[in-house]
């Protein structure tokens, strides 16, 4: 028998919990230079409760080949990725639509 998502109450290979929360999010990537003129992909918007940060972090960062990390619930990436990160994030299952690069 297979476990039941408390959430929805479907069983967990058919739960749809993941793809509702990505849904209903509005995120916002933007760059910001820092130290020694440092630039950092800023990924705002994510609700970290929903979605398994972890792995969303640990996606983004072999995908872009850079360090990151999770603060203050936003995800910052080394390096100026923000024009390739929204195409990263639609393959990842967020829809473009909820997706603005500043």
């Amino acid at each position: 028998m297979s476990e039941i998502c408390t959430i929805c109450g479907l069983p967990k290979d058919l739960c749809v919990c993941a793809s509702i929360a990505k849904e209903s999010q509005r995120i916002v990537i933007k760059t910001e230079q820092r130290k020694f003129r440092k630039n950092y992909t800023i990924i705002v918007g994510i609700d970290f409760k929903q979605i398994n940060a972890k792995d969303l972090v640990k996606n983004l960062k072999n995908k872009f080949a850079c360090g990151g990390t999770i603060k203050d619930g936003r995800v910052e990436l080394q390096g100026d990725h923000k024009s390739r990160a929204k195409k990263v994030l639609v393959d990842l299952g967020f829809p473009p639509e909820a997706i603005y690069v500043k």
